[in-house]
């Protein structure tokens, strides 16, 4: 009140002399920028996040809007691709308006730590909320909801018993028979990536090349795309992430529906590492304004029903071990999944796609 006293005096002085009123605005204007921000006080403000999403709107919204309900805190989301979320606050700098980065692929995650857009805020988040191999060990960010790079294989024309491993598609009885995406999907990129971890280099160019050469035809397409194929007949077996099987058996379209009917799921590497796991996560952004808030809200995101609801209608894994999958995922039998630190992920990342490049994987 006494800002906006000071502005109506000097309005006043202006009208009773003949100095011109851009002269008084010169003098106004500081004030009147401090009464805007007294406006957006911590008491208005403050209590809302701000978050950029690389996952789509529904399948994160119904969570953001149960928490606002329970909390009071109001959530502005915006979404777009990892990519674009990740340039876009390389961009911004200090002055982003968002308060928390939600990406898919711990190798997005990795990079925005990388580019110093996150910061430390998370290590001291319970291990039994976050297994340590799902999270930065630095407590830039934490994975929400995993997900399995697993196979999908025709009944009709593949026996089971021929599946074994990731490795073992590289074995000339599969050649012309396999369907993937292009080495340009961080998800191929990530899988690459856990096999220099594990198997090291040389084993894993070896491989790349000989899985190159069992291509079916020239990676296109997404995960669902290679499902239909191998629905279709155009392979028998296809790399894809588990949800995207997931998303077409319950899906509207019969279509969808119908190809998924036509293939089965195989779990790879179970004697030995384990299948391939991937994260879906968040971190607090080094811009954040509003940390604890954000804070607050990732810890509501790991509660029981956060992860269960995550489970349900993503068709992915919780990250904490006490928590069920969906019947749907239940009925895809256990696995093993692999315990690799998905942080490599993301420091193998720039070796895995040199390795991809020199496979000749397009």
């Amino acid at each position: 009140m006494r800002i906006i006293s000071v502005i109506s005096i000097i309005f006043i002085q202006a009208r009773e002399t003949v100095m011109p009123y851009r002269f008084y605005f010169a003098l106004v204007q500081p004030l009147l920028t401090a009464v805007l921000l007294a406006l957006a006080s911590p008491s208005t403000a403050a209590e809302a996040i701000n978050i950029y999403s690389a996952r789509q709107e529904a399948l994160i919204k119904p969570l953001l809007d149960r928490f606002t309900d329970q909390t009071g805190i109001s959530v502005n989301l915006v979404t777009g691709s990892g990519d674009a979320l990740l340039a876009r606050l390389r961009t911004e700098g200090r002055n982003s308006p968002a308060d928390l980065l939600l990406t898919t692929d711990a190798g997005r995650l990795y990079r925005a730590r990388e580019a110093g857009v996150l910061q430390p805020a998370l290590q001291d988040l319970p291990v039994a909320l976050v297994p340590g191999h799902l999270r930065s060990p630095e407590g830039y960010w934490v994975g929400l909801s995993m997900r399995a790079r697993v196979l999908v294989y025709a009944p009709d024309r593949v026996d089971p018993a021929e599946l074994s491993s990731y490795q073992a598609l590289a074995r000339p009885q599969w050649h012309g028979r396999i369907c993937v995406r292009s080495s340009g999907n961080i998800y191929n990129q990530s899988l690459v990536a856990s096999m220099l971890a594990t198997q090291g280099s040389e084993a894993t160019q070896q491989w790349l090349q000989g899985l190159v050469e069992n291509f079916a035809r020239p990676p296109q397409g997404g995960d669902r795309d290679q499902i239909k194929a191998v629905a279709s007949g155009q392979c028998d077996v296809a790399l894809v992430n588990n949800y995207y099987l997931g998303a077409m058996v319950q899906s509207e379209d019969p279509q969808e529906r119908a190809a998924a009917a036509k293939v089965r799921l195989f779990w790879p590497n179970q004697q030995q590492r384990g299948t391939h796991v991937n994260i879906s996560g968040a971190g607090i952004t080094a811009a954040a304004r509003n940390p604890k808030l954000a804070r607050q809200l990732i810890e509501f995101l790991l509660q029981d029903s956060s992860q269960r609801w995550y489970a349900e209608a993503n068709n992915e894994y919780p990250v904490r071990d006490d928590v069920p999958a969906s019947a749907l995922l239940q009925s895809w039998g256990e696995f093993k999944a692999d315990q690799l630190d998905v942080s490599e992920l993301g420091r193998l990342n720039a070796a895995a796609v040199m390795a991809m490049d020199r496979a000749n994987w397009k």
